[in-house]
């Protein structure tokens, strides 16, 4: 099978204090986003723009959850909801800024599964989904609710 390749775009003016970006996406989901070191460092109720901890912890959140929908599907269940909210951690360290971890906060609402089943497939899903493999040197905790 050959690779699939998803393409974004950001462009940037300016000093990374006073500067500004947009940032775009092939399917429009993103088209000249803006953002900028409020958006980033600042402003956290996003009315100043996006930030890439923002769309990093969006992309895992989504890659996660469709993936625990394939568990869950594979194992006979089909979910009623899934929500995942992905908390994704910046911290200042000598050498700069760094992701130190992501928290994965899942609550499932899925008929006739059973809590300890349930915990099993989301911390597979955890483990198998391609942006938790690609953030491997990034500490990832998941909180699995099953409503």
């Amino acid at each position: 099978m050959a690779a699939f390749v998803r393409r974004s775009t950001a462009v940037w003016h300016g000093t990374g204090k006073d500067g500004s970006g947009h940032l775009s996406t092939t399917s429009g989901v993103l088209a000249d986003t803006p953002y900028n070191f409020m958006a980033r460092f600042v402003s956290e109720d996003g009315r100043a723009g996006t930030n890439p901890e923002e769309l990093l912890g969006a992309a895992h959140a989504g890659c996660f959850t469709m993936a625990l929908s394939f568990q869950l599907a594979g194992a006979g269940f089909t979910p009623e909801a899934l929500t995942t909210v992905a908390h994704v951690s910046l911290e200042k360290k000598d050498a700069g800024f760094e992701v130190v971890g992501i928290r994965l906060q899942l609550t499932g609402k899925v008929p006739g599964i059973g809590a300890e089943q349930f915990q099993q497939l989301a911390a597979n899903a955890k483990v198998g989904c391609p942006i938790s493999k690609a953030l491997a040197a990034v500490p990832i905790t998941l909180d699995a609710t099953l409503a």
